[in-house]
C-alpha cells in the first residue's frame, strides 16, 4: 500500500507514521486552515495569500512551510515567487478532508475564498494594459513568395476547414494560417490588437478571416466557430502563439482552448520552457515560462490525448525581446468516442 505523502514527510523526519498528533498539531492553527483551504481552490503565490490572509508574507510563508513538511502543500518556484497548491493525494486523508472543511468554512466567513477572484484579475490587469497601448504595428519581413509555399502545403493536411488563432495580437501567426486553412477565427481582447491584425489581413488579401474581440468563453466566439465549421464541432486546430504565459490561469485557458477543438482536433501552444528572466514581466508576462511536464498535466486536465511538448531551435525564435528565452511547442488532440474521458474521470477523483 503507499504511504501517503504526509506519512511519508512525517517518516522523513524521524518520527513514526502511527503518530498522528503531529498532523493534529500541525493543523491546530485557524491560520494554516484557511491557508489550506484557499490553496486547494486555486495555485496562488505567497504575496497572493498574504493579500487574502491579510497576514504578513513571513507569517504566510511559516504556516505554508509547516503544511508542505507535512506533505499537505506542494511549492513550485517561479521567478522570484513561490506557489503553493494543495498536494494531490492530500485529501485522501479524512483527518485532512474535515480540516479542508474547517478551513473552508472560516474562508467563507472571512470573505478571503470570495476575493480570490479578485486576486486573480490583478494577475491580468498589467496583461490587459500593455496590449491596450497604441503602438504602431510593425510588420515582419517574410519571403514575398511564402503564401504560395503554404499553399502547395496546404493539401497535405487533412483537415484544414477551420483553424482558430487564440490571442491574435498583431495577426503575424495569420501569416500562415490564412493560406493553408479555408477559413480562420482570429480573437484578442484588445481592439489596439485586432486593428493592426486587420491591417495585416488587408495588407496581404486575406479574405477568409474572421475577426473577434473578446473572451475564449464568450459568446462571438462561439458562434465565429460555429458557424466556419462545416459540422458545427469546433475548430479543426486551435492555435495559442505565446499567449498561456500572460493567462492568470493558464490550466483554464487550455481547457478553454481544448473546448474550441472538434474531435480529433489538435491544440498547439507554442510558449517558453521555464526561465528565470524577471525583465519579462514588464512585457506583461504573469508566468516564466513552463515545464513540458505542467503543459502536459494541463492537458490530461483537458481531456486531451497524445500531447508532445517538443523545444524550439534558438535560430527559430525571432528577434523580438523575447529571442533569448527558451521555446517550445506542445500538441496534443482531442479525443474521439469518448477518447480522454477515463482520464479526466481520474482527474476529479483523485484531485
Amino acid at each position: 500500500m503507499r504511504m501517503p505523502a504526509y506519512s511519508q514527510a512525517v517518516a522523513d523526519v524521524d518520527v513514526a507514521p502511527s503518530q498522528r498528533w503531529e498532523l493534529y498539531r500541525v493543523l491546530s492553527e485557524p491560520a494554516r486552515l484557511r491557508l489550506l483551504a484557499l490553496a486547494a481552490q486555486e495555485e496562488l503565490s505567497i504575496g497572493e495569500l498574504a493579500e487574502l490572509l491579510q497576514e504578513s508574507q513571513p507569517n504566510v510563508s511559516r504556516h505554508a512551510t509547516a503544511l508542505r513538511h507535512a506533505g499537505l502543500l506542494r511549492d513550485r518556484r517561479e521567478g522570484t515567487r513561490t506557489l503553493v497548491r494543495l498536494a494531490d493525494d492530500a485529501s485522501d486523508d479524512a483527518v485532512v478532508r474535515d480540516a479542508l472543511a474547517s478551513g473552508r468554512a472560516l474562508c467563507e466567513r472571512d470573505g478571503s475564498l470570495a476575493r480570490i477572484g479578485e486576486v486573480l484579475r490583478t494577475r491580468e490587469a498589467a496583461a490587459r494594459e500593455f496590449f491596450a497601448r497604441p503602438a504602431k504595428a510593425k510588420i515582419d519581413a517574410v519571403p514575398a513568395e511564402i503564401g504560395a509555399y503554404l499553399a502547395a502545403l496546404a493539401p497535405l493536411l487533412p483537415n484544414r476547414s477551420l483553424a482558430l488563432d487564440a490571442g491574435t495580437g498583431d495577426g503575424s501567426l495569420l501569416e500562415v494560417l490564412a493560406p493553408v486553412y479555408e477559413r480562420v477565427v482570429a480573437i484578442d481582447r484588445s481592439d489596439a490588437q485586432l486593428a493592426h491584425a486587420r491591417e495585416r489581413a488587408a495588407a496581404r488579401g486575406f479574405t477568409n478571416v474572421t475577426f473577434v474581440q473578446g473572451e475564449l468563453d464568450g459568446r462571438e466566439l462561439m458562434q465565429a466557430v460555429r458557424a466556419g465549421a462545416k459540422q458545427a464541432a469546433g475548430a479543426d486546430a486551435v492555435f495559442a502563439s505565446r499567449v498561456l504565459h500572460h493567462a492568470p490561469q493558464p490550466e483554464r485557458v487550455v481547457a478553454q482552448l481544448a473546448s474550441l477543438c472538434a474531435p480529433g482536433g489538435a491544440l498547439v501552444v507554442l510558449d517558453y520552457a521555464s526561465h528565470d528572466d524577471e525583465s519579462m514581466r514588464t512585457q506583461a508576462d504573469t508566468w516564466l515560462g513552463f515545464d513540458a511536464a505542467e503543459l502536459r498535466r494541463f492537458a490530461r486536465a483537458a481531456s486531451l490525448v497524445d500531447a508532445r511538448v517538443t523545444s524550439i531551435p534558438a535560430p527559430f525564435c525571432g528577434t523580438g525581446p523575447d529571442k533569448h528565452l527558451p521555446w517550445q511547442v506542445m500538441v496534443a488532440r482531442k479525443g474521439t468516442n469518448g477518447e480522454g474521458k477515463g482520464r479526466e474521470r481520474w482527474r476529479t477523483t483523485t484531485r
